[in-house]
């Protein structure tokens, strides 16, 4: 039978320098003394969002292995609390709070829609948690007030200006806008509109469509009346189905650009390949030359038996840069350490670039400082907390999405 160790104070002082001859205190304290790091995940499991949420979900735990498969974070594990936003801001206001009373977060990651973003936002800042998102409305950057949210998508603005320059080289000279009313949407539609005129160009219509419906008929005919070339759909999948199926049945011969989380091969699952053909769509591209997705996606496959898209890279992203955030700030550091630490550990030029956790992990243990080059964008975060992933220019031929281009990001 194994005798109880029984230590004096003298002893454990002793014991302590013997210890600390080898090197083995340092260590010893961070595991005795780290709190697990309590992270909150507020993801579209159902409603508009269903078909990214499960993923970015799923994204975020492989990270969070990843993270607690080399020791924790500065030792601490890292502890998920997981909560469905249902897409509406009303369910993620009671969501967040429960993550944030209940389960006592310090960090919530993984928002996807701007509308939940929005109304998250007040009750996280007000709380000093940090969040990390995929959201897209310019009001985001603005209503980041205390820069304790930290953007991982292209905010609308530029996705709007985007669509405007693609169409512009594409050689369309009268384009139209419908954009699904929210507050995304309805900001890439006036970006679009703005980016455009500012060139001398003029809309030939702008409607603004509400959601839920049966039919889009008189929307759409309203737009298809001013006889436009291309028309820049801001649409969820749902909607964009019956506004391109009612277009189809009209015969009228017209053009569409589409963002690429809508204008994929889901949509020509939905609609077919004729009534598909030819639509341009604009997305983020993950960063597929990064080693870091390399082995995300790797790990991702294995799990999901498919490739990621670019919001579940971007959901590991937010996990492993927030990891080594915590890790450059060390075991005792509050929030607000560890939020000043995310722009040092993603730092262009200032340190060794790094693809993983353990990999930064060894680094900032022995004193180096790193540069996370991620899996969804080179994490060049802007001074609102933005950063800007490449852009992709598809073609949708035969059913597939075709590469035309590739358009650096630009904070």
């Amino acid at each position: 039978m194994t005798q109880p160790i029984h230590l004096s104070r003298r002893g454990f002082i002793a014991a302590s320098a013997a210890l600390a001859a080898c090197g083995a205190v340092p260590s010893l304290v961070r595991a005795q003394s780290a709190q697990p790091f309590r992270l909150g995940a507020l993801n579209s499991i159902t409603g508009v969002g269903g078909p990214y949420g499960p993923a970015m979900l799923e994204a975020i735990k492989i990270a969070i292995d990843e993270v607690n498969a080399a020791g924790g974070a500065a030792g601490r594990k890292i502890q998920l609390y997981a909560e469905d936003d249902q897409t509406k801001p009303d369910a993620a206001v009671l969501a967040v709070k429960k993550l944030i009373e209940i389960n006592k977060v310090e960090a919530v990651v993984g928002i996807w829609p701007s509308s939940v973003g929005l109304a998250a936002m007040p009750i996280t800042n007000a709380a000093g948690l940090i969040t990390m998102n995929t959201c897209g409305a310019p009001e985001m950057l603005t209503e980041n007030k205390l820069g304790l949210a930290w953007m991982y998508q292209a905010s609308n603005a530029v996705f709007g200006r985007a669509f405007a320059e693609v169409a512009r080289q594409r050689g369309f000279k009268r384009p139209a806008v419908m954009a699904f009313n929210n507050s995304t949407f309805v900001g890439q539609a006036n970006y679009f509109r703005d980016a455009w005129q500012e060139k001398g160009g003029q809309v030939s219509a702008f409607t603004i469509y509400e959601p839920n419906q049966t039919t889009y008929r008189t929307e759409l005919t309203k737009v298809l009346a001013s006889k436009p070339d291309v028309i820049s759909l801001s649409a969820y999948r749902p909607d964009a189905t019956i506004i391109l199926k009612e277009w189809f049945q009209t015969g009228q011969d017209c053009k569409f650009i589409m963002p690429g989380w809508t204008a994929n091969e889901d949509l020509v699952k939905a609609l077919g390949k004729e009534a598909t053909e030819g639509i341009i769509s604009i997305s983020n591209v993950a960063a597929h030359e990064h080693q870091a997705y390399k082995h995300f996606a790797a790990e991702f496959r294995k799990r999901m038996k498919r490739e990621p898209d670019i919001f579940a890279s971007q959901s590991y992203d937010m996990v492993i840069t927030l990891a080594l955030a915590i890790e450059a700030a060390g075991p005792t550091a509050d929030v607000a350490a560890i939020n000043g630490k995310i722009r040092a550990v993603t730092a262009q030029g200032g340190g060794e670039k790094v693809s993983g956790f353990a990999q930064g992990q060894a680094l900032l243990r022995a004193g180096k400082p790193v540069d996370y080059d991620g899996a969804s964008s080179r994490l060049d975060f802007g001074k609102h907390g933005q950063t800007v992933p490449d852009f992709g220019v598809f073609d949708i031929r035969d059913g597939k999405l075709v590469l035309k281009e590739v358009i650096a990001g630009q904070v």
